[in-house]
């Protein structure tokens, strides 16, 4: 549809051509005048003054070129009048266009509407092509044409942008359709054993289309660690972490400033330790720390890089001399952490989030028994008591608690 400003910058520019051709006519009709007095042979007869037709009589005593210029000067006066009524009629008429096309398309949603856009185009151009070849048949101006076909231009540019309005519509669905599954997968990895399989599988099944997009790696990466965890065999479980290691490379080098892809590739190396030589078990702890780092500097109140952060702490703290050893000897750095380092990563995991696992607490009360402070270690063990066991490391944690709570008096 054309805008209502570009109606009047069409009808404005046409009649500043018409008033162009106008004042010539009017400098050629003085001429005229002036050789009317000087040639008596030569007179006009106006037969009919609406049409304003103009006769021409030549008289022998007028040069033959000079009476031709002046018979095609007498066609540009007719066809500057009818041009001037019809821009006139245009003028009047192009107010209304935007009231008439929304007539024509009212009730329609706008996915028909694109449509039917699309459809009309090609019928308005010729339409508009049949003006033209019509006024060319009747004698019409160029400028006329030239008019016309401004018309024709404008209103074909302006459903080309409602039709790309529409099609920036069509992107969008894909971002919808990704959304729903997203959200499927969210509630899949909740569930049951099986549930944990279907969602690997669909991901699989989907990751050709959406396999570009951080949100739905890291979620495969995600889906490959809750398989691993439900697998029984010990070749099915290292498969599925060598994969999903595979895909939390990709997933951080696809976009490195999303958190989660951090954090699940961070555990999906934290699992491959199981499986890896020494030396490949170290360089993954470096793996492991680095990408939780970056996890917890993008996403600062992600309980869950704290608190993986914090188990990485313990495990650095109880390292023997031996096993630092290997590490310098290897990577000339040996990873450091300290018990306190651990406790205040769990610490703030409590704090971003007051009762975050059953787990959470048992490290809060290992390291508090580390640590000498015995009464919180109770208080702690107390706390994880006071929680069910839903998951399977609700069922870890249970078992820390048969252990610790013995030793610590509970």
């Amino acid at each position: 549809m054309m805008a209502q400003a570009d109606s009047k910058v069409l009808v404005l520019g046409a009649l500043a051509g018409v008033a162009g051709i106008s004042l010539a006519v009017v400098c050629y009709q003085g001429f005229r005048s002036r050789r009317r007095g000087s040639c008596p042979g030569l007179y006009l007869n106006r037969t009919n003054e609406q049409r304003t037709g103009v006769m021409l009589v030549d008289s022998p005593g007028l040069p033959r070129g000079q009476a031709e210029v002046l018979e095609r000067l007498e066609a540009l006066i007719q066809c500057v009048s009818e041009l001037k009524d019809e821009m006139k009629s245009l003028k009047n008429a192009l107010p209304m266009l935007p009231d008439h096309i929304r007539e024509e398309l009212g009730g329609q949603n706008e996915a028909r509407r694109a449509s039917l856009l699309h459809r009309t185009t090609p019928t308005r151009r010729k339409r508009a092509a049949g003006t033209l070849v019509g006024a060319r048949a009747g004698g019409r101006s160029s400028e006329e044409a030239e008019s016309e076909g401004g018309y024709m231009t404008a209103l074909t540019d302006s459903e080309e942008e409602e039709l790309s309005d529409d099609e920036q519509t069509d992107e969008e669905q894909p971002a919808d359709k990704l959304s729903v599954l997203l959200e499927r997968i969210d509630c899949l990895h909740q569930g049951t054993e099986s549930d944990k399989r279907e969602s690997l599988d669909v991901l699989l099944e989907q990751r050709d289309e959406f396999g570009q997009n951080s949100t739905f790696l890291w979620r495969l990466i995600r889906a490959y660690c809750d398989v691993h965890d439900v697998s029984s065999t010990l070749e099915e479980k290292k498969t599925h972490a060598e994969t999903g290691k595979k895909v939390g490379e990709e997933a951080v080098s696809l976009n490195p400033t999303c958190a989660e892809s951090h954090q699940w590739y961070a555990i999906m190396c934290g699992i491959m330790a199981e499986y890896d030589t020494v030396q490949n078990k170290i360089r993954n702890g470096y793996i492991f720390k680095d990408h939780l780092d970056k996890a917890i500097e993008l996403k600062p109140q992600d309980p869950m890089s704290y608190y993986l952060l914090g188990r990485w702490c313990y495990a650095v703290a109880q390292l023997s001399w031996i096993e630092r050893k290997v590490a310098a000897t290897l990577f000339g750095d040996p990873p450091s952490a300290t018990v306190e380092d651990a406790l205040n990563h769990f610490l703030k995991v409590e704090e971003i989030k007051p009762g975050y696992s059953k787990l959470n607490y048992v490290f809060l009360a290992k390291c508090y028994k580390v640590l000498g402070q015995r009464d919180k270690a109770r208080k702690m063990c107390e706390a994880a008591c006071s929680m069910n066991s839903v998951s399977k490391e609700d069922e870890e944690a249970q078992k820390e608690l048969d252990v610790l709570c013995p030793a610590l008096g509970v």
